[in-house]
């Protein structure tokens, strides 16, 4: 159920406005539309938007530059961009995007990137101490994790990487963001430190780990736990 959620997409492109705002019309959201940053901002202030689909060639100003005022006012972003760069892709994540998907779209997966970045705006609500993703349940308040019931072990920094990983489920985290949250600012380059906890990670929790359906890699960028896949 949608609930008449309010979202907002900015885009300078009256075609793309329109096939975006019916998409999601259709399931029950309630879309507003802006065509520059300046339209954006004004919105943003007068209806706090819950979920801002933000494209980055403005006319205006850079959409990169909204990203951040956006998370500010409280709203999750979603990059809808022909961009396709992974350097671009890395940038709007690290400032704050909750997902990027480029152009051309699946009319499908976009109101599932939608779903997933409204989920993630709840986060920051009521932090969750007991997080369950398909069949594995992850324990925060006594660090342990299960599947099916069965208690799985966990170095210090795996537990730590799982549950990053599990709390944003579905996002895409950059290894920067990954590596400066459980390693520390020091080892923001250090990826293979990264690359081994994450295998690891899949060796017991995927059915295989050479095919991983559950820890899923973005090429360049980083990790995702794919919510609908864990079972």
């Amino acid at each position: 159920m949608t609930n008449g959620i309010h979202l907002l997409v900015v885009d300078d492109e009256p075609a793309i406005r329109r096939l975006v705002r019916g998409a999601l019309d259709r399931v029950g959201y309630n879309v507003g539309e802006a065509g520059t940053a300046g339209e954006a901002l004004s919105h943003i202030a007068a209806n706090k938007p819950a979920l801002i689909l933000l494209d980055l060639g403005l006319p205006d100003r850079d959409g990169m530059e909204l990203v951040p005022l956006a998370k500010q006012a409280g709203a999750a972003v979603l990059i809808l961009s022909a961009r396709d760069a992974t350097a671009e892709k890395v940038a709007a994540l690290d400032l704050g995007a909750d997902d990027y998907v480029t152009k051309p779209f699946d009319t499908e997966e976009l109101r599932a990137r939608v779903r997933t970045c409204l989920r993630h705006r709840n986060y920051g609500l009521a932090p969750k101490t007991l997080i369950r993703v398909g069949k594995i349940e992850i324990d925060d308040d006594r660090r342990s994790v299960s599947r099916n019931g069965e208690p799985l072990h966990f170095t210090r920094k795996e537990y730590d990487l799982l549950s990053e990983l599990a709390r944003h489920a579905g996002r895409v985290l950059t290894h920067a963001h990954l590596l400066r949250t459980i390693w520390g600012p020091a080892h923001e380059k250090d990826v293979e430190y990264l690359r081994v906890a994450i295998r690891a990670i899949r060796l017991k929790l995927e059915n295989d780990a050479s095919d991983p359906q559950f820890i899923r890699n973005e090429l360049g960028i980083g990790y995702r736990l794919d919510a609908d896949r864990v079972d």
